[in-house]
């Protein structure tokens, strides 16, 4: 684990960060919410907080439609073209054009103006839909066309994710961040379940048809941030950072804070983990014989259980202490990894890795909410998207890691060799100072 300190700057940032807790909130009833009035007593709950509301319907049905392009593209490519391999490479650029960008998209997203960057993605992603509709109601559809769409729709989401979870800590008090996060958490697993049935249902009527409602979808988060009355984003007189040096500085205030540098180490192997054990998952299902749709059946019930621990996770969240969870967690998870190896049955093995995720979105609400707390404003985009690409950095080795021990060792060998690298997460989440002495919010 990497060690560091930072400067006195950075620790009076820090403090910035942690210190506005308590110029937010806003009422249905209560006009006094206007930028620059900052509002008298205690915040509002979430659900009347109305640009909170706003943000987090547009990002439903913003998320709903990318989900049902999502699994529109590789059938658009195969119908066009016959070819797995095209069909693989469009999902492979739309995912590295949002890795590639993501580092100097934080950035960039905290020197402009967070209001029009979230508006200014939407709208350019909304047209290059519209234009793939276009092309494909005209017969002028093609392969090159379809990967420019996806670079597009990657580099947007690239800049439009920081901008989301920087707008949030001006809507949002701290103390109601972790619940805010849950909810959104909550929308995303509705949305990966909802959205690739949506787009093959949408695909069988007309082709172009679930690239107009990924449009349409676009059309309305614009809309609902243009709604949200709240600045998103803190008055600075300070002069920007060259941008090398502003990317530099937010992964220092990473490596600063212990709690974060211990994310740093923790998220990528967890999250490899989990990509590999789904994986290994399906080339055993595969390897047995069972049918595409069963497969597909067997991840769906996987994802309930990350959709029902999103609903519990606002519950749960204020009720278990943050070090309790991380480290619970872990070991829980480990465990549950473990005994797959050695359960018989497709549907007995979904229903443990079900539980295994049960707790994965209270974990990262109180991760999200605590790393959008400490962050001052002026540094939100760069250090969510230095976390979020290091947190991911593992995650495309997993795939060959899990398809190599499958063929040396078997489906027990895959999930065994996934639930050692959670056993060596759990450990240094154990031993980690950062973890243990967490202060709360």
């Amino acid at each position: 684990m990497t060690s560091g300190t930072t400067d006195d700057a950075e620790q009076d940032a820090r403090a910035e960060g942690v210190a506005q807790d308590e110029r937010f909130g806003q009422d249905d009833h209560d006009d006094a919410d206007r930028a620059g009035e900052t509002p008298a007593g205690p915040p509002v709950p979430l659900h009347r907080n109305r640009d909170f509301r706003r943000l987090w319907v547009g990002q439903a049905c913003s998320e709903l439609g990318s989900g049902a392009a999502g699994l529109a593209y590789p059938l658009l490519v195969l119908a066009l073209t016959g070819s797995p391999i095209q069909a693989g490479l469009v999902g492979a650029v739309r995912m590295a054009a949002g890795t590639l960008f993501s580092l100097p998209a934080g950035a960039l997203v905290d020197r402009w103006n967070r209001r029009r960057v979230l508006i200014g993605c939407e709208a350019l992603r909304a047209c290059a839909a519209v234009g793939l509709v276009a092309a494909i109601v005209g017969g002028r559809a093609s392969l090159p066309l379809i990967l420019a769409v996806a670079v597009v729709e990657g580099g947007a989401g690239a800049l439009f994710g920081p901008a989301q979870t920087a707008a949030i800590r001006n809507i949002v008090p701290a103390g109601q961040l972790p619940t805010a996060v849950a909810r959104n958490e909550a929308r995303g697993y509705a949305a990966e379940l909802a959205g690739p049935p949506l787009g093959g249902a949408l695909f069988a009527v007309t082709r172009w048809a679930p690239f107009l409602a990924d449009a349409v979808s676009y059309v309305v988060s614009l809309v609902a941030v243009w709604l949200i009355r709240r600045p998103l984003r803190a008055e600075s007189t300070e002069r920007p950072e060259p941008l090398g040096r502003a990317v530099w500085s937010g992964l220092r205030f990473v490596v600063g804070e212990p709690f974060l540098r211990a994310v740093l180490v923790l998220a990528p192997l967890v999250n490899a983990a989990f990509t590999g054990v789904l994986f290994v998952l399906v080339m055993v299902l595969l390897q047995r014989g069972t049918p595409p749709a069963a497969v597909g059946a067997v991840q769906s019930a996987i994802m309930v259980g990350g959709l029902l621990g999103a609903l519990a996770a606002p519950w749960l969240q204020p009720r278990i202490r943050v070090q309790t969870l991380v480290i619970g967690f872990l070991w829980v998870v480990t465990g549950l990894v473990t005994t797959a190896a050695f359960v018989p049955g497709s549907y007995r093995v979904a229903a443990l890795l079900a539980l295994a995720i049960l707790p994965a979105p209270t974990l990262n609400a109180a991760l999200v909410g605590y790393q959008i707390a400490v962050t001052p404003d002026r540094m939100q985009g760069r250090v969510d998207s230095a976390i979020g690409l290091l947190a991911q950095c593992l995650q495309p080795l997993a795939p060959l890691l899990g398809g190599a021990v499958v063929a040396w060792w078997g489906d027990r060998g895959g999930f065994l060799a996934f639930a050692g690298i959670l056993a060596v997460a759990a450990v240094v989440a154990s031993l980690s100072k950062g973890v243990r002495n967490l202060r709360p919010l």
